[in-house]
């Protein structure tokens, strides 16, 4: 069964939310960047990528091209996602 997502509307009011000021939005539940956080940290450079030709449904393309410049680097995200999620680690 196909299913088009692109046609659903969304059910945010976007009105109520480019209306939010910085100070009205509620951050309460993020914990604060502490030196441990910062200790931790990881920096990760660029992979090399690579140019490839695959086919690709026409809407879910269409759907990364509306969101704009960079949607390539979005759909690599995408898909470097999905291949971490199901990546079987044999240790």
């Amino acid at each position: 069964m196909k299913r088009d997502y692109t046609k659903k509307p969304s059910e945010t009011d976007w009105s109520r939310i480019d209306a939010l000021t910085d100070e009205a939005i509620d951050t309460t539940d993020i914990p604060p960047l502490t030196e441990s956080f910062f200790a931790r940290a990881v920096i990760q450079q660029p992979r090399r990528t690579i140019t490839v030709t695959l086919p690709v449904d026409a809407d879910i393309w269409e759907w990364f091209q509306a969101q704009g410049q960079g949607y390539e680097r979005r759909v690599n995200a995408a898909l470097r996602l999905y291949a971490e999620a199901h990546r079987v680690y044999s240790h």
